[in-house]
């Protein structure tokens, strides 16, 4: 009995390296993705308010406590709280804004590998529900868009 959990271990342990389940995922900031794709990138940062949305929390920061304006990098920041994500302006400049992997996922295994499975490729409107959500709407009167001007 021993041999065949000990066979099963190393079995599962082989299959999640081998299919990139042991693998972290890191986030690598927007400007990563605008080489492969050009045109996704410069409409997301022409048209979408998200593209830019960290200078909106700026604004607001002499009127927050501390704490409420750092609850503010969940939806404004790209991957705050998570593991790679966003923790400071200073440490993680390329994160500050609500990017591309807010809605596609961490980027690192897609961009180093090119592999299309490896990001979040059909985005729908679920994705958008932790900061898309009914508070956040009645709060500030914000109206979600899928794809409003990122593609």
């Amino acid at each position: 009995m021993k041999n065949y959990i000990i066979i099963g271990v190393v079995f599962l342990c082989f299959f999640c390296v081998s299919t990139g389940f042991a693998e972290d995922k890191a986030y690598i900031g927007s400007t990563a993705c605008k080489d492969c794709h050009e045109k996704e990138y410069a409409n997301y940062m022409k048209y979408a308010k998200k593209a830019g949305s960290f200078e909106s929390i700026k604004k607001m920061k002499t009127k927050l406590t501390p704490e409420e304006y750092e609850s503010c990098f969940e939806c404004h920041t790209t991957g705050y709280g998570k593991k790679g994500g966003f923790v400071s302006e200073e440490k993680t400049p390329d994160l500050r804004d609500a990017g591309c992997e807010v809605c596609h996922g961490p980027g690192s295994s897609h961009a180093e590998s090119q592999d299309p499975d490896l990001i979040i490729r059909d985005v729908k409107m679920e994705n958008c529900n932790t900061c898309h959500n009914k508070d956040r709407i009645e709060a500030f009167d914000f109206k979600p868009l899928l794809f409003g001007g990122a593609h």
